[in-house]
């Protein structure tokens, strides 16, 4: 069973925003990289979207961008998609980015909203047709006006829903009555970026989670969905409660989350590395909590 209108979503379910790992010097990690994206689409995972907010890809080179599409494509074949992060506050730069990721093989844009300069809505719109138009790759409109301080109302959301190749949003607006308006008007896919969220916006016909948590349980968070998709509802919602107490530390503490799922996979012996300055590790106390919530939520029936 499923609410979902979108039958076959253009990326898959169950999507994680993966980590960019680093050596221990601060270059780009490529072989753990590998390693990270072989396990997570091992454990469930249907697409991996890279150089996102938990990417770090505010401090990550255009080349090291391209560098780590292709890896990961070599690493994972057609077993998943791979989805680029390449929006900028610079129309300009990203459409350049965009078309890096196409050569380098992606399946798709994950685009967020120009920062900082704080476009009206009309200049919103345009910087995503100009992206569209000029690459090849279906997009995923990537609404966080937290980080942004911009939102993608969702009048401009429907509108631009109308261009071929903008096919999926990655919401993290907090704002659901919102998003059942895009999702009643449109064909637009929408997955969650919210880790709480996944059961809900699956729920009222949402396709699935770009999640951060994923990195470190991508099996107990596709669950949740397989148990909603088979009927069984009142599982999914103890699974996406299981997960409530893990999500807290990783996503609602102060720590970016790739702060704290850096931290975490360290702890568990998983490629990670460093964060990139400004971002600072972890402190011992924080990844002993996490480590702990981690293994009652893995070990939890």
């Amino acid at each position: 069973m499923t609410t979902s209108a979108h039958s076959t979503p253009p990326f898959g379910r169950a999507l994680c925003a993966m980590i960019t790992p680093f050596t221990e010097e601060g270059a780009l990690d490529l072989e753990g990289a590998r390693l990270l994206a072989d396990r997570l689409v091992a454990e469930g995972c249907d697409g991996l979207v890279l150089s996102g907010t938990t990417g770090e890809s505010p401090t990550t080179t255009d080349a090291e961008k391209s560098a780590l599409v292709r890896a990961v494509r070599e690493t994972v074949g057609d077993r998943a998609a791979v989805v680029a992060g390449v929006g900028t506050a610079d129309t300009r730069h990203t459409v350049e980015l965009a078309l890096e990721a196409e050569k380098a093989g992606a399946d798709g844009l994950l685009v967020v909203t120009p920062y900082y300069s704080r476009p009206p809505q009309e200049a919103v719109e345009a910087h995503f047709r100009e992206i569209a138009d000029a690459s090849g790759l279906p997009i995923a409109l990537y609404d966080i006006p937290g980080r942004t301080g911009t939102r993608i109302e969702p009048d401009t959301m429907i509108r631009l829903a109308e261009h071929p190749r903008i096919v999926a949003v990655k919401d993290c607006a907090y704002d659901l009555l919102g998003t059942q308006k895009v999702l009643a008007r449109t064909e637009l896919a929408y997955y969650t970026g919210c880790d709480e969220y996944v059961l809900a916006m699956r729920a009222i016909g949402g396709s699935g989670y770009i999640s951060t948590v994923a990195n470190v349980a991508p099996r107990q968070f596709r669950a949740i969905l397989d148990a909603f998709d088979s009927g069984d509802t009142a599982e999914a919602a103890r699974l996406q409660q299981r997960a409530v107490p893990l999500i807290e530390l990783m996503m609602s503490t102060g720590l970016p989350g790739t702060v704290t799922t850096k931290g975490l996979l360290g702890a568990l012996g998983l490629p990670a590395g460093p964060v990139r300055s400004p971002l600072r590790p972890a402190g011992r106390g924080t990844v002993d909590g996490l480590v702990a919530a981690y293994e009652e939520f893995v070990g939890a029936g």
